[in-house]
């Protein structure tokens, strides 16, 4: 696969355009509305267990006890069962650094390391180069997914995708028409956020943001470690609250053979290698303290994720990081992408392409595991200023609005990485792919219902063990 960058350097941009235009025969824009798989699709229930071989055996059944909470739920840990279903699809060929597990709650407010409120990606686990469409085809589906959730008809959840799929196409072709370093440096930043709201005509909108935006600020690592640690005789350490939080300490409680600790802590000083010299030096004035396992998220659970606390000058002076593990990416068997010798790598590289702002501790590492294996990791502060959406919350007017955004942010993620006037020149000026996109959205909004029934089913039969917690 050649590099994106590097078919937009080698080409004019009549060139590039053409190769757009010359998409259309291999993917036409209208056929992006079609899916239906037939009789022959694999079982989605073998992809989760695939998948599951490789986590720790006793998170597995919290992994599906969550998936079984609702079909939008089920959908957030089922990006490698919509990735084997893209992948049999026609796809363009206009590559970029896709994100693979783009739905609504992947994006969200965060802090940039100059301390502004920018709205941004934030899961990079799946990254991985692929046709653009892939991106946009998850998203639309979420935003159908959490319509239904929310009893909205039909109607109302086609407007919130054709709205978003309209903000990426026109935002992409902006960015066709920039400088390369301004679409590099484009961000969507809360300056930028009011002025959309602001054309949204609707003040309780807009003030609703405001207030999201406000929240976000409250939600700083302090607020993360004053609910995850406590000061004990021994100085301040991890809260237990097995089996979602449970200290090393616990874990190796009847181990006689401690290596793993020793191991688990060296994770900081591996990792600074990755960090660049001046957050190298920030880094060293902190100490490690204590070091628990964490169960995180939907589709993540049952990988290994850890939470470092590091103190600086004394107790009130905590650092939280999480070193989650990097396996394949869910797209790796359909593309032909860069392979990396460390997954964590290949996370922070992606997200270092995509986002605009990436926090200033990330970097990653490979650590011996408590069962005796190599595994790769990246490493992250735990929290900083994260707003995160609430869909149940949302009327059909927030949903469409919020679809827009992260139309809009997806649009410049992929033209930092992939080639914008090509992706631009494919779309077109109408609106055919925006109002294909509805039916695909549609259509496999349908297919995830019966997959969250299928994997019921397993539950029920016997076949997979299910826990709520």
């Amino acid at each position: 696969m050649t590099a994106p960058s590097a078919v937009a350097a080698a080409h004019s941009p009549a060139e590039r355009a053409d190769r757009g235009r010359t998409a259309r025969a291999r993917a036409p824009r209208s056929g992006h509305g079609l899916f239906d798989p037939g009789p022959d699709r694999f079982d989605p229930v073998d992809v989760l267990t695939r998948q599951s071989a490789a986590r720790v055996p006793e998170l597995v059944p919290i992994r599906y006890g969550r998936m079984l909470e609702s079909p939008f739920r089920f959908y957030r840990g089922a990006a490698a069962i919509m990735a084997a279903d893209l992948a049999a699809l026609p796809r363009t060929g206009l590559e970029v650094q896709l994100c693979g597990d783009a739905h609504l709650l992947n994006f969200r407010l965060l802090a940039s390391p100059e301390r502004h409120l920018v709205f941004d990606i934030n899961d990079f686990d799946e990254t991985f180069p692929g046709p653009f469409e892939w991106d946009v085809k998850r998203l639309a589906a979420s935003l159908v997914i959490a319509g239904r959730a929310n009893g909205f008809p039909t109607r109302q959840q086609n407007k919130a995708v054709t709205t978003c799929v309209r903000a990426y196409r026109t935002r992409m072709r902006r960015f066709a028409g920039m400088r390369t370093l301004d679409v590099w440096y484009a961000q969507d930043d809360v300056d930028r956020m009011r002025d959309l709201l602001a054309s949204s005509g609707d003040p309780s909108v807009r003030q609703r943001a405001e207030r999201a935006a406000a929240k976000a600020r409250t939600r700083t690592y302090l607020q993360a470690v004053d609910r995850l640690t406590r000061v004990t005789p021994e100085g301040r350490r991890i809260a237990p609250d097995p089996p979602l939080i449970t200290p090393l300490r616990d874990l190796l409680a009847d181990a006689p053979d401690r290596r793993e600790e020793t191991d688990l802590h060296a994770i900081v000083e591996s990792y600074t290698d990755t960090l660049s010299s001046e957050r190298r030096h920030l880094l060293r004035r902190y100490r490690i303290a204590d070091t628990a396992r964490k169960v995180v998220g939907v589709g993540s659970v049952g990988t290994r994720c850890w939470i470092l606390l590091l103190l600086g000058r004394d107790d009130d002076d905590p650092l939280l990081l999480q070193a989650k593990e990097a396996q394949e990416s869910v797209l790796a068997p359909y593309t032909d992408g860069e392979r990396f010798d460390n997954q964590g790598r290949r996370v922070v590289t992606g997200q270092r392409l995509i986002q605009t702002s990436s926090d200033i501790f990330l970097g990653w590492t490979r650590v011996l595991g408590l069962d005796g294996r190599q595994r790769d990791f990246y490493v992250r502060q735990l929290r900083d200023w994260k707003g995160i959406a609430r869909p149940e919350t949302m009327d059909p007017r927030t949903l469409a609005l919020f679809g827009g955004w992260c139309g809009s942010s997806l649009a410049r993620a992929h033209a930092r990485s992939g080639d914008p006037v090509a992706i631009s020149a494919y779309l077109g000026g109408g609106d055919r792919f925006d109002r294909a996109l509805p039916a695909f959205a549609q259509a496999y909004a349908d297919r995830n219902e019966r997959d969250f029934e299928k994997l019921g089913a397993a539950v029920r039969a016997g076949r997979l063990t299910a826990e709520s917690l």
